[in-house]
């Protein structure tokens, strides 16, 4: 807590500071939190805004902290987009205060219907935040990024009409791609066990059964009696691999394994996912669409 008040105290000095010296030709700065945001905030702005993401590859932003350097390329935002549905932990509190203060800050998930949410066991009247893992969610976000920078800097709307356009058409590509993809794998080998809790919107739109060692936050710790729970589960289930991700420390998905070996089964670790980050700028995985398709086609290969 103590964290935050601090954190929330240097944004004060420094908004308080701030001078506006902005004029109309200069181009919308826009920060974002996960490297997901990020990537689709890019592909909406292209070159008519400056897009500066605080969380990069690899990163978990369930554990994130702020740093001061981030406080300062908040400050001087005009426009924050971050998930909401608490996916972002400590930082969550400082847009709240933020939004108090009059600072424009933008939770995507407040584009989708609460129906559709999933609601978690971990946390009550909380929701799974893990929403990208549903690309008709993603299509939805898009448009209601479009139509946020719209609005915030209308000059350049036609400009960010156009480009979504491009991305939803690359996003029903990429729909089309994975369902074919899912479509080759039995339904009955459609089982996909990870390090935490964050498929389950990819399972209930793509019909797998999903299981994650750890809850939807990865700050929640899996024992031993949930290690060897799984185990059973997988032997009974007759699972053939099972996945690390990219954001989570190996040691749970090895325990699992190693778990299931002294049942005298075997379970091979079927690749590395993709979860609450992309992977490196200069890779494929490094933006959402090449991230979804790499995550499918991985989890296909392995279960086969």
């Amino acid at each position: 807590m103590k964290k935050i008040i601090t954190i929330f105290t240097i944004f004060l000095a420094l908004f308080s500071c701030k001078k506006e010296i902005k004029d109309k030709n200069q181009k919308l700065n826009v920060v974002t939190t996960t490297s997901m945001i990020t990537d689709l905030v890019k592909n909406i702005g292209g070159d008519l805004i400056t897009v500066k993401g605080l969380m990069g590859s690899g990163v978990d932003p369930h554990l994130y902290k702020a740093s001061e350097g981030d406080v300062t390329k908040l400050v001087h935002a005009d426009v924050i987009f971050y998930n909401g549905l608490h996916l972002e932990g400590k930082l969550v509190d400082v847009f709240e205060k933020m939004k108090r203060q009059d600072v424009k800050t933008i939770a995507i998930a407040e584009s989708l219907d609460k129906s559709t949410l999933i609601g978690s066991d971990y946390f009550a009247s909380n929701y799974d935040p893990h929403i990208w893992f549903n690309v008709q969610n993603w299509k939805l976000i898009t448009s209601f990024v479009i139509d946020k920078l719209k609005k915030i800097d209308p000059k350049n709307a036609e400009a960010f009409d156009a480009n979504g356009k491009t991305y939803l058409e690359k996003l029903d590509k990429l729909e089309t791609k994975i369902k074919n993809a899912i479509a080759t794998l039995p339904k009955e080998k459609r089982i996909l066990v990870t390090a935490h809790d964050a498929f389950s919107y990819f399972g209930k739109a793509y019909d797998f059964n999903v299981v994650g060692l750890q809850g939807l936050s990865t700050a929640t710790e899996a024992g031993v009696q949930d290690v060897q729970k799984l185990a059973t589960f997988i032997i009974e289930k007759e699972v053939k691999a099972i996945f690390v991700e990219t954001s989570v420390p190996k040691r749970t998905i090895e325990a699992l394994k190693a778990a299931v070996k002294s049942k005298d089964h075997e379970v091979t670790i079927g690749g590395t996912l993709f979860s609450d980050a992309l992977g490196n700028p200069e890779t494929n995985e490094g933006n959402y669409i090449g991230m979804f398709q790499y995550n499918v086609n991985t989890i296909v290969n392995a279960l086969k």
